[in-house]
C-alpha cells in the first residue's frame, strides 16, 4: 500500500514538513509515529477522529502507532486554536480523564507488544528538573520564532500566559523523548498543531542531528459551517456511549448535510475509494443510501457492528413510523413524578433533546415538539397518567431526534 497516497486520496493530509522524505521513509520499512491527545475531557469526541483514522490507515500499512495521552501537558493547556486560556483542572481530574479516554483508542487501533503502544507523557514530563530542561531544551528555541507561530501570535492581543507559552517546548520534548526511546520519526496532529510539530522536528534535528517528519490533518468543517469539535453548536458528539449513545451517534452521521456525505465517507470510514466513487454518482433521494452507509460504518468503527445494526434498525423503524423503538435512547423516570407535576418541558430538557427550557419554547413555536405522532399543544402543561397508557412516551424534537421515556 502506498499509504501516503491513500491518506491524500481520502483527504486526511493537510500539511507535511517534507513529503518526499516522508514518502521514502514510509516505503522503506515500518515507521514508528505518534499522535498526542491531551486529557481535557472524560471522553474523546468527533474532533479526534481524523488523526485517529490516519493512524488506523498507517497501521494497516505496517507502521507502528504510539498514542500519547497528555496527562502532563493537559496540566499546562495548549493555546492552539483557542481564544482564551483553558480552565486549570486538578491533577486528580486530569488523571481520571486520562484513564477514561485510554480504552477508547482500542476501537481504532490494535495494541500489543509489537503493535500500537499507549503512553502517558506524565511518565517523563512530571519528573523533569526545570533548570536542566531550560538548558537542554529551552536553549534551542528562539523566542522571536515562537512568536510567529499561529498558536502564539493569535493569542498575544487577548493575552497569553507564560504557562501556555511553555506548551510548545513540552510538545517538542515529547517528540524528542519518543525518538530516543521508541525510534519515533513521525508526529501527526491537527492543522492547528503545525507550529508545535515543526518545533519538535527542529529540536530533534538540532539535538540529535536526525531527520524526522511532521504531518497535520485538516480541521474539518461541514458545508453548513459547523466545526467537528467539542464546541459544536448542537453539543459535542462523544465516543463514550454513556455520553452519546450509539443510536445518537448513528443519528448524527445519517443527518449530515447531503453535500458532506461522500466526503465524510472518505474521512471517517474504511470504505474503499472505488466504492465511494460509485456512491458519489447518486443524486436526489438516493443520497440517503450514502448517508446510511456512512452512519453504519462510522458507528461500527466506534461502537461495534452489533450496536451499528441496532442503531440502524431503530432509525429505520422510527423513520418508517412503525413504532419499533426498543433501540432508541431511553430514560426511566419514577411514575410518581406524574403525580408531582412533570411537564413536557422538563422531559425534553432532561432527555437532552433540547439543551434548555428556552430551546424547548423556540422549537415548540416552530411546531417541532411531538409525543408519538401528536404535536405537543403546550410544553409547560403537566403530563397526565392517561397520556402514558403504554407505560412510556416517545418524544420527538424536530423531524428525526427521538427519545423514549419509560415510567417505572
Amino acid at each position: 500500500m502506498d499509504v501516503l497516497r491513500t491518506l491524500n486520496d481520502r483527504g486526511l493530509v493537510y500539511q507535511l514538513t517534507d513529503e518526499e522524505g516522508l514518502s521514502r521513509s514510509l516505503s522503506g520499512g515500518p515507521v514508528s509515529f505518534y499522535i498526542g491527545f491531551d486529557a481535557t475531557a472524560p471522553s474523546l469526541h468527533l474532533g479526534h477522529l481524523v488523526p485517529l483514522m490516519a493512524a488506523s490507515w498507517l497501521q494497516k500499512a505496517g507502521h507502528r502507532p504510539l498514542i500519547v495521552v497528555g496527562g502532563a501537558t493537559a496540566l499546562v493547556g495548549d493555546p492552539s486554536g483557542r481564544s482564551a486560556e483553558r480552565t486549570l483542572e486538578s491533577r486528580e481530574t486530569i488523571g481520571g480523564w486520562a484513564r477514561s479516554i485510554s480504552p477508547q483508542f482500542r476501537r481504532f487501533l490494535d495494541f500489543g507488544p509489537s503493535a500500537a503502544q499507549l503512553l502517558d507523557n506524565s511518565g517523563w514530563l512530571l519528573g523533569l528538573d526545570y533548570i536542566s530542561f531550560l538548558r537542554d531544551v529551552g536553549s534551542h528555541f528562539s523566542v522571536n520564532r515562537m512568536l510567529t507561530a499561529d498558536s502564539v501570535r493569535t493569542r498575544l492581543e487577548k493575552g497569553l500566559s507564560f504557562l501556555e507559552f511553555n506548551y510548545m517546548l513540552l510538545q517538542a520534548y515529547d517528540f524528542l523523548w519518543l525518538y530516543r526511546n521508541h525510534s519515533c520519526t513521525l508526529q501527526i496532529g491537527g492543522a492547528d498543531q503545525w507550529g508545535n510539530l515543526v518545533a519538535g522536528v527542529d529540536l530533534i534535528r538540532r539535538v540529535e542531528g536526525a531527520e524526522v517528519w511532521g504531518m497535520t490533518c485538516p480541521l474539518v468543517t461541514s458545508s453548513t459551517g459547523e466545526k467537528m469539535s467539542k464546541s459544536m453548536p448542537g453539543g459535542a458528539v462523544w465516543l463514550d456511549p454513556c455520553l452519546t449513545s450509539p443510536y445518537d451517534y448513528y443519528q448524527f452521521w445519517i443527518n449530515v448535510d447531503d453535500r458532506d456525505a461522500v466526503w465524510f465517507l472518505k474521512l471517517y470510514t474504511f470504505v474503499p475509494i472505488e466504492e465511494i466513487e460509485d456512491l458519489s454518482a447518486l443524486r436526489g433521494d438516493e443520497i440517503r443510501r450514502v448517508k446510511k452507509r456512512l452512519a453504519w460504518e462510522a458507528t461500527a468503527i466506534a461502537h461495534g457492528q452489533e450496536e451499528a445494526d441496532r442503531a440502524e434498525a431503530a432509525s429505520e423503524a422510527l423513520f418508517a413510523g412503525s413504532g419499533e423503538v426498543d433501540a432508541a435512547p431511553c430514560m426511566e423516570v419514577p411514575r410518581s413524578r406524574l403525580d408531582s407535576g412533570v411537564t413536557w418541558t422538563d422531559l425534553f430538557v432532561e432527555t437532552g433533546l433540547c439543551s434548555s427550557r428556552s430551546e424547548v419554547r423556540r422549537l415548540w413555536q416552530q411546531n417541532g415538539l411531538y409525543s408519538g405522532d401528536e404535536r405537543i399543544p403546550q410544553p409547560d402543561a403537566r403530563i397526565g397518567a392517561d397520556q402514558v397508557d403504554k407505560g412510556w412516551l416517545l418524544l420527538r424534537a424536530g423531524k428525526k431526534r427521538y427519545f423514549r421515556v419509560v415510567f417505572g
